[in-house]
């Protein structure tokens, strides 16, 4: 059991490094407040495929390592109780 709790640690360090990784290397998105007041939502073929850049496989990832992290969080410390 010892060797699971190490290997979560582990696993635990990589996916937040990359959560770091991922989230530094990323651009910003939004236009601030001038976006939010004027909506500048425009509907063309970027828009429609944003999610196939690399911006928006950047952004897929750093969701997907999040939600990874989060149960990483959640089972390491079931195993840090039961493991004394």
């Amino acid at each position: 059991m010892e060797i699971l709790k190490y290997a979560l640690v582990v696993i635990y360090i990589i996916v937040a490094a990359a959560i770091i990784i991922l989230t530094l290397i990323q651009k910003k998105e939004d236009n601030g407040a001038s976006g939010a007041i004027t909506d500048t939502v425009t509907n063309n073929f970027y828009e429609k495929n944003k999610g196939r850049t690399k911006s928006g496989k950047e952004k897929r990832w750093t969701i997907i390592l999040g939600i990874v992290f989060a149960i990483l969080s959640i089972i390491l410390a079931i195993v840090f109780m039961l493991i004394k």
